[in-house]
């Protein structure tokens, strides 16, 4: 038994009482206690020092998730790779506008030709596009309307100064517009990007095509000469190709500027001031 006292009369303030079984279950609390604060540091703070298998555990773990990382960047690069193929063979001609349709599993453009590379149109597709053709719909009205986030970009005009003298025409497969300007005249970039085709085509002479932010890309075609190399990056306004006269499909020294979203061709003048 334990009697706490007051210090000046020494009157009694407090009496513990101590038994047998009162120590015990004290201590069992203690104990207690203690192998619980044990096994939380073990498995924890202490794990990697006192648990051998706590490295290898660890490893396998950042392991898989490397795995995982480098399996996501693989399926990205094989589908950058595949997009950039079928851009090219666009921007050379190899390809036809319409023989491109975009596969949705992964979205890229793939060519849909039958056996002899001729493309078909299924009698569905031939019914919807005689509708939409003879309902009356503009289409500048269509594209606005699908077009909402390519209206929030800002372009630069790729030429200073220069004469419109072919206008966008998806109807004759014109997908793009026709700029007429001095000799010699630089050609700019219309917007911040990285340049994703550089090279000269048999039909467009030198091409050049560059990335944008929000599926955004731009070609200029016809160039006498091209500044810069695939995998560059361009900020709006800086020279990247010399106006020109290469290529069979041109009559004289121009550039033909076409801008594409989302894999499809769009009316330069309605987002460029020109």
């Amino acid at each position: 038994m334990l009697i706490l006292r007051n210090e000046e009369n020494f009157a009694e303030r407090t009496t513990l009482s101590f038994t047998y079984a009162k120590g015990i279950l004290f201590l069992v609390t203690v104990f207690l206690i203690m192998l619980l604060v044990s096994l939380y540091l073990v498995t924890t703070l202490l794990a990697a020092w006192l648990d051998p298998r706590h490295v290898e555990v660890e490893a396998n773990r950042q392991l898989i998730e490397l795995t995982l990382a480098v399996d996501s960047l693989e399926t990205e690069v094989n589908r950058k790779n595949v997009f950039i193929q079928s851009f090219q063979k666009l921007t050379t001609g190899a390809v036809a506008h319409d023989t491109l349709v975009r596969e949705a599993e992964i979205g890229i453009v793939a060519a849909k030709t039958d056996d002899d590379g001729i493309y078909n149109m299924s009698s569905v597709d031939s019914v919807l596009r005689a509708e939409f053709e003879g309902s009356g719909v503009d289409e500048r009205m269509f594209m606005n309307n699908s077009s909402s986030e390519l209206q929030e970009l800002y372009f630069m005009a790729p030429i200073g100064s220069g004469l419109v003298t072919s206008p966008y025409n998806a109807k004759i497969k014109h997908l793009g517009i026709d700029i007429v300007s001095k000799q010699n005249e630089p050609i700019k970039a219309a917007a911040d990007g990285t340049v994703l085709f550089a090279s000269w085509t048999q039909k467009e002479g030198y091409v050049l095509a560059i990335q944008h932010r929000a599926n955004v890309v731009t070609l200029y075609k016809h160039n006498s000469a091209l500044l810069k190399e695939a995998g560059d990056y361009v900020r709006a306004g800086e020279i990247v190709a010399i106006i020109g006269n290469t290529g069979e499909l041109t009559t004289g020294p121009h550039l033909h500027f076409e801008l594409w979203y989302n894999g499809n061709p769009v009316n330069p003048e309605e987002f460029v001031s020109f």
